[in-house]
């Protein structure tokens, strides 16, 4: 299955940016930075594991504003089932999840280069949204894929497909991807490059190669 955007998609996906971009110049990153600290103990440790189920955390560092004030709200309104997640969450205002959003986006992540290795045929349906690399996001309430660890991003799509997580648009197009071809998808934008751990946008401000 390949998932095409509509023309009323993608018009309704350009007034979101443009509201998204005024709601992201409005907040403050440096309170963010203090608002953040908690997520380091977490997002701070390259590989740290969640405990059940086990993958590694996702990376935040250089990921969209709009799309981690997204993540946020559906954790705190249990639309994204995690206990600790949902504890931060739930305390936040909307104003400090987008401070928090404007700290951890940094300076965006680390430019798209060329694509490494092969895309697995997979992919397809994921291109349109989340760009051929998994850095370029048809929208900015839409995640960078790039670099996250692989057992993450598999364990997202099985909540998607399973309807754990909570996202209308995801539960459309992940009913068209088979669950055995989900390893083969995670590990080829698992090696591309965009996103880094907390503790480099902490440090410096910015992503860095590794």
């Amino acid at each position: 299955m390949t998932f095409r955007l509509s023309p009323v998609t993608v018009i309704g996906l350009g007034l979101l940016a443009a509201v998204s971009a005024s709601t992201a110049s409005a907040a403050d990153a440096a309170k963010g930075k203090v608002l953040a600290y908690t997520c380091h103990g977490c997002h701070g440790v390259p590989d740290y594991k969640n405990a059940y189920p086990n993958y590694r955390v996702p990376k935040l560092g250089g990921q969209n504003e709009a799309y981690l004030v997204s993540a946020l709200n559906a954790y705190a309104k249990g639309e994204r089932p995690h206990p600790t997640m949902h504890a931060q969450a739930a305390t936040l205002t909307d104003e400090e999840k987008a401070d928090i959003a404007a700290f951890l986006h940094g300076d965006g992540g680390i430019p798209s280069k060329e694509v490494v290795g092969t895309p697995p045929p997979a992919t397809q349906t994921c291109v349109a949204c989340h760009g051929a690399d998994g850095n370029k996001t048809v929208a900015p309430d839409y995640p960078k894929l790039a670099s996250q660890p692989a057992d993450y991003i598999v364990h997202a799509l099985k909540d998607y497909k399973s309807g754990k997580r909570k996202n209308p648009i995801m539960a459309g197009i992940i009913s068209g991807v088979d669950e055995k071809d989900f390893q083969a998808l995670a590990d080829f934008f698992s090696k591309q490059q965009a996103l880094c751990t907390t503790d480099q946008i902490r440090k410096t401000g910015k992503c860095q190669t590794e």
